[in-house]
């Protein structure tokens, strides 16, 4: 790549926050695999979700308007680095390995853990137990990883949640391994589809703060939108999202709330 190419995508990097208020939109890359970050409302068809109610409430703090751009587990980084969203709210979890490619809001919006989905019966009740077993995640999840090189798993990735949950129930894998918060809410909320299962492992894999992510290089939009989460934090706004959406663990933005309550 030459230099001149380097040094416009720099320039295209640093005027994003420029952008965003001179079109008066923000666009934000959303994933809507399931409650309670992101999903179809199936009466109204409109988007709902922690993750929606956040991009919404960014949007307002910079008073533009918002508009929401559907992505997956592959594609989610190329819509970001190709420019066809701004930032992304996409149960991405900070990793070293992605904040080497991508820049992210420093204040997390949430804090979560992967949870293994298993057959009642089989047998299995550790993340040890999963050695040598075929496990399905989302294509570039972050729990891929840890799976293999901790736990000694044969990883199988799936373009997105609702094709991994499928290759479970189809018995091409033993264990679906996915947010906490998503996979507990979907055993929940649909006991006749999932009585057979159960997340029976007593801890999440890998617990990680869910930060925003942008490009590289962009620090103002980066200082704007951390403003925005410090204040959403200090006035409860995050935790009246997450309860709202069932969230079925508000510990971190309980402590979060506090912590930026107590700083203004």
């Amino acid at each position: 790549m030459s230099l001149s190419v380097l040094a416009a995508g720099q320039a295209f990097a640093d005027a994003t926050l420029d952008r965003i208020k001179g079109r008066g939109k923000l666009t934000v890359g959303v994933i809507l695999s399931g409650a309670p970050f992101g999903y179809i409302d199936p009466k109204s068809q409109e988007q709902k979700g922690f993750n929606v109610d956040l991009a919404k409430a960014l949007a307002e703090d910079l008073g533009v308007k918002l508009e929401t751009v559907t992505v997956t587990p592959p594609n989610r980084v190329q819509f970001l680095q190709q420019g066809k969203v701004d930032i992304l709210i996409a149960n991405m979890q900070y990793t070293d390995d992605r904040a080497k490619v991508l820049d992210y809001v420093p204040t997390p919006y949430d804090r979560s853990g992967g949870a293994a989905v298993v057959r009642k019966d089989s047998g299995l009740k550790d993340w040890t137990d999963l050695k040598g077993k075929p496990v399905c995640v989302s294509q570039g999840s972050n729990y891929t990883q840890p799976l293999i090189e901790q736990y000694g798993a044969v990883v199988k990735g799936l373009p997105s949640q609702p094709e991994s949950l499928l290759a479970l129930q189809g018995g091409n894998c033993v264990a679906a391994v996915h947010v906490g918060a998503t996979v507990g809410l979907l055993l929940q909320d649909r006991p006749d589809e999932w009585k057979d299962y159960a997340i029976p492992f007593p801890t999440e894999l890998v617990p990680s703060d869910s930060v925003i992510w942008l490009r590289k290089g962009e620090k103002d939009t980066q200082a704007a939108l951390d403003n925005s989460m410090k204040k959403l934090h200090a006035s409860g706004k995050i935790l009246e999202f997450a309860t709202a959406n069932r969230l079925l663990n508000t510990d971190f933005l309980q402590q979060e709330q506090k912590s930026l309550s107590s700083a203004k």
